[in-house]
């Protein structure tokens, strides 16, 4: 999972600062390395590397990204390592010159691969995905041979990507001179939304990942780019659209409301923040039907993002909801931490119990997910540690059972709490008394109340069904391979060789 931010402005005024601020209120969605570029004249500059935005950029930075256009890029890493050869946005100089961000994740990223070498003729410098796919798309926009570019150009261009390329990929892009465009996935699978904000010196148009990027600045949301559909916005402002896939059918990814996007932030005109809260009432009704509702005192969240569900639940259930935990809010997202090992030592770090509120009660814990168990397990002991009596344990989504492949770091079903387990052997795991999970038909009317003219959401990480077709064991095993904790501890270690070596030169 990635964040991305593109920003043209009319007035002729720098964009740096407006990217490297939206970059910071999107950081949640990766943590790993962050990057900007701008184009002035006719030429880019770029400045990219590891670490948190604030990290990366520093005054001399921001000096140095002049332009009235600009993309930016937050990342963690899925496919690919963690190296800062793979930091974002990407760049190619033929034809054009184009920079590159992407959020999602390439299925067929190998086979790509492949072609880009024997047909395209063109040469990948990294592992990344991302990389693989600016390259089909150059490719496919050199096909034309002009001189100048215009929209149609690059339309065409996107929908002979859409033709080869499988997985899920929002992308936002830029050539100098001319303008930014981007364009999402025929299933619509990762988030893009368009705004702009007039003032009387001329109008500055954003594309990111979330609207909270685009109204925390200022910025009026115009509308989600639609899935297959492309979008150019060119320097003297005008915006140009077009539906570059024949097939395509919304189907967002329904993990973005349980957990990545922030709970301020409208996703394919769903309120976050609301569909949270469904969330919290349906789990209630959950618990009112299988649970006497009388041996739960108290109800607390797992901080942050459980907390809009879990202030419903206990609001539905009528019972006392309180604040156990409190959050060291300098310690990164468990979550997208890259191995066991840091995870279960972070969340120590993040999280510490008030003892009066556990002290001889039966605590209900709400949590939004529970994906490897590391933060479940490490709740529960800290609960008990406060003098819990019981610990109960409520997830607001479902068993998450099988891989995630189109872009959130969930690749081995090995590594999961809950593969090949009943919900009795997960709560034994993570030591509760009790566990309760949500239902998937119920997650999805939770989500799907906010626009019921989405028919469907992509869910494979809890059902297994993957809506590019292209899934299959092999491809998965592959991906294992890759991806795991283990694949990626050898690659950092790998990472650190080569840095060590360096220095030693």
């Amino acid at each position: 999972m990635c964040g991305i931010v593109g920003i043209l402005s009319t007035t002729k005024k720098d964009v740096c600062l407006y990217i490297y601020d939206a970059l910071t209120i999107i950081q949640h969605r990766g943590q790993d390395a962050a990057g900007i570029t701008t184009a002035s004249k006719g030429r880019f500059c770029m400045r990219k590397g590891n670490g948190l935005v604030k990290n990366v950029f520093r005054t001399h930075d921001m000096e140095n990204l002049v332009g009235d256009m600009g993309i930016g890029h937050v990342r963690y890493p899925t496919a690919g390592s963690s190296s800062e050869a793979e930091a974002q946005p990407f760049y190619v100089n033929s034809p054009y010159g184009i920079a590159f961000a992407h959020n999602g994740n390439l299925t067929n990223a190998e086979a790509l691969s492949k072609e880009i070498f024997e047909q395209d003729l063109r040469h990948l410098n990294t592992n990344s995905d991302s990389e693989v796919l600016l390259n089909i798309l150059a490719s496919e926009i050199a096909e034309e041979q002009k001189h100048r570019i215009n929209e149609n150009d690059i339309f065409k261009a996107v929908t002979k990507l859409h033709n080869r390329v499988r997985g899920a990929y929002a992308a936002i892009g830029m050539i100098p001179g001319y303008g930014i465009f981007g364009f999402r996935d025929p299933h619509g699978i990762r988030p893009l939304i368009l705004g702009e904000r007039t003032t009387k010196n001329g109008t500055k148009y954003m594309l990111t990942s979330e609207s909270v990027g685009l109204t925390a600045l200022g910025f009026k949301i115009t509308r989600d780019i639609k899935p297959g559909e492309a979008i150019v916005i060119d320097r003297n402002g005008k915006v140009h659209s077009h539906q570059c896939s024949e097939n395509s059918i919304l189907s967002p990814c329904i993990f973005e409301f349980v957990y990545f996007a922030r709970p301020d932030s409208i996703i394919d005109n769903i309120s976050v923040y609301k569909s949270r809260l469904r969330m919290g009432e349906k789990l209630a009704e959950k618990i009112k039907l299988k649970w006497s509702i009388e041996d739960i005192d108290v109800v607390m969240p797992v901080p942050d993002t459980s907390r809009t569900a879990a202030l419903q639940l206990a609001n539905e259930l009528d019972l006392k909801y309180r604040e156990g935990f409190i959050k060291n809010r300098y310690i990164a997202r468990t979550f997208i931490m890259p191995g066991q090992k840091q995870r279960k030592k972070s969340v120590r770090q993040k999280l510490s119990a008030i003892e009066l509120e556990f002290k001889d009660k039966n605590v209900l814990l709400v949590d939004d997910s529970i994906v490897r168990g590391t933060t479940s397990q490490e709740i529960v002991q800290m609960a008990r540690a406060a003098g819990a009596k019981k610990v109960f344990f409520a997830s607001a989504a479902p068993p998450v059972r099988y891989p995630n492949v189109y872009g959130i770091d969930m690749a081995s079903k090995n590594e999961f709490v809950a593969h090949n387990k009943t919900t009795d052997e997960v709560c034994k795991t993570i030591g509760a008394d009790k566990l309760i999970y949500q239902n998937l038909e119920d997650l999805i009317w939770s989500v799907q109340q906010g626009n019921p003219d989405i028919l469907s959401f992509d869910c494979s990480c809890f059902d297994g069904n993957y809506l590019t077709k292209d899934i299959d064991t092999p491809y998965l095993d592959n991906l294992e391979a890759l991806r795991s904790d283990k694949a990626k501890q050898n690659d950092q270690n790998n990472v650190s060789s080569e840095l060590i070596y360096n220095d030693a030169d």
